[in-house]
C-alpha cells in the first residue's frame, strides 16, 4: 500500500437522492426536497452527520437537476472528463434550490423582496356560544370584535407630517439582511422595515407608523334558525383593515351551541325521554310533553313497550332556507311504582292482575300483606 491516506470515493448521485438512473425531473425534484427536510441543519442542530447528507444531497441534486451536467455525469461518473468534472458543495447553489424549498427554513432567491404595495388586512374568527333555542330559531346579536383599522389621524400612511418613506438604513431598500449560519448565507426579512424597504422619517403618534390602530368594532348579526355547533359564518370584509389601501379580511363567526338540560339534537330533530305509566303503555292514550315549541300532547299506541320512539311531526329544529322543521322524537320509559305506593284497590286489581296471568305477586308474601294492615 503507497504511502499517505486513502481518499474515500464519493456515492453516486442517484443513489445519494434514491433514485433510478431513468428518474425524471419532478422525481429527483420530490427526492431531493425530502432529503434536503429530513436532514436540514435547522432542523438537526449540532449533527455533522446531518449536515454531510444534507451537502450530499444538494451537491447530487445540483447536477441530476441540470441536463447538461447530467448528460457529463452520465458519462463521465465523478471523473473530470473532457468538462472539467464535478466540484464539492457550493453554497450558492442554494440560489437556485427557493423554487423547491420555499420560505420552509427561511430560503429565498437575491432578488429584492420588499413589500411596499399593498397589503390584504388578516381575516379574524369570533367564538359565538348560543343556547340551545337559540340556535334552534336563531338570534340577532351584537360582536364586539377587537381588530386593526386604518388610522384616522394618518389616513393610514403612517407618517405624522404626510412625508413619503425614505429608503431602510439598515437594509439598504432590499427589504432584507444576510445572515451567516454555518457553511451557507440566508436571507432574512429586515427587522428594521419588516421586509418594506423603507421606513417613516416622522411616524405618526397614534400608530407609531405602522397606519393602523387596534379598535373595538361593534356588529350586530343575524344568525338564522337552525344553525348547529361547529357552523361557521363568513362575513366578508369584517376582518382587519389592509395596510397602503390593501383589502380587508373577512370574519368568521364559529358557532358553539350549549347542552340543553332535556333535549338533544339529531340533525334536525329534537330527542327528549317520556315517561308513561303501566295503564296508558297498556290502553294507550295521549300525554302532555315538552318540546322547544312548547306544550304539546303525544299519541300513545296500545301495547307500547319502554324503548319505543314515538314521534310529534314537524316540532322539531326549523331547517336551514326555511325548509320546514325536524320532528320531535320521545323515548318511551316507564314509570313503575312500589307496591308500598300504591292504593289499597290499586295494589288487588295489580296482584289479580299477576294471577290471570298465571304470575305469584311477590316472592315476599309479607309486602303486600304489610300494605293490605295500613289501610285496614
Amino acid at each position: 500500500m503507497s504511502a499517505g491516506v486513502a481518499k474515500m470515493s464519493k456515492r453516486d448521485y442517484y443513489e445519494v437522492l434514491g433514485v433510478e438512473r431513468e428518474a425524471n425531473e419532478r422525481q429527483i425534484k420530490s427526492a431531493y426536497r425530502k432529503l434536503a427536510v429530513k436532514y436540514h441543519p435547522d432542523k438537526n442542530r449540532g449533527d455533522t452527520e446531518a449536515e454531510e447528507k444534507f451537502k450530499e444531497a444538494a451537491e447530487a441534486y445540483a447536477t441530476l437537476s441540470d441536463s447538461q451536467k447530467r448528460a457529463h455525469y452520465d458519462r463521465f461518473g465523478h471523473s473530470r472528463g473532457a468538462q472539467g468534472g464535478f466540484g464539492g458543495f457550493d453554497p450558492e447553489t442554494f440560489g437556485d434550490f427557493s423554487d423547491i424549498l420555499g420560505d420552509l427554513f427561511g430560503f429565498g432567491s437575491r432578488r429584492r423582496r420588499n413589500r411596499t404595495g399593498p397589503v390584504p388586512g388578516a381575516d379574524l374568527r369570533y367564538d359565538l356560544s348560543l343556547t340551545f333555542e337559540e340556535a334552534a330559531f336563531g338570534v340577532e346579536p351584537t360582536l364586539r370584535i377587537p381588530r386593526l383599522e386604518t388610522c384616522t389621524a394618518c389616513m393610514g400612511s403612517g407618517s405624522a407630517d404626510g412625508s413619503p418613506p425614505v429608503s431602510c438604513r439598515t437594509c439598504g431598500g432590499q427589504g432584507q439582511v444576510r445572515v451567516s449560519q454555518g457553511f451557507f448565507t440566508v436571507a432574512r426579512t429586515c427587522p428594521s422595515c419588516s421586509g418594506r424597504g423603507s421606513t417613516i422619517g416622522t411616524p405618526c403618534a397614534e400608530c407609531a407608523g405602522s397606519g393602523r390602530k387596534e379598535r373595538e368594532h361593534s356588529l350586530q348579526i343575524k344568525i338564522p334558525a337552525g344553525v348547529d355547533d361547529g357552523s361557521r359564518l363568513r362575513l366578508a370584509g369584517e376582518g382587519e383593515h389592509g395596510v397602503r389601501g390593501g383589502s380587508q379580511g373577512d370574519l368568521f363567526v364559529v358557532i358553539h351551541v350549549e347542552d340543553h338540560a332535556r333535549f338533544q339534537r339529531r340533525d334536525f330533530d329534537v330527542v327528549s325521554e317520556v315517561s308513561i305509566s303501566y295503564p296508558l303503555a297498556v290502553l294507550g292514550g295521549k300525554v302532555e310533553i315538552d318540546t322547544i315549541h312548547g306544550p304539546e300532547l303525544l299519541s300513545v299506541p296500545s301495547g307500547t313497550v319502554p324503548g319505543s320512539v314515538l314521534d310529534i311531526r314537524g316540532k322539531g329544529i326549523p331547517r336551514l332556507g326555511g325548509r320546514g322543521h325536524g320532528d320531535h322524537r320521545a323515548v318511551i320509559l316507564l314509570t313503575v311504582p312500589r307496591a308500598r305506593d300504591l292504593e289499597l284497590d290499586q295494589l288487588e286489581l295489580v296482584e289479580k292482575l299477576a294471577r290471570d296471568g298465571g304470575e305469584e305477586p311477590s316472592e315476599d308474601r309479607n309486602v303486600i300483606d304489610r300494605v293490605k294492615d295500613l289501610f285496614a
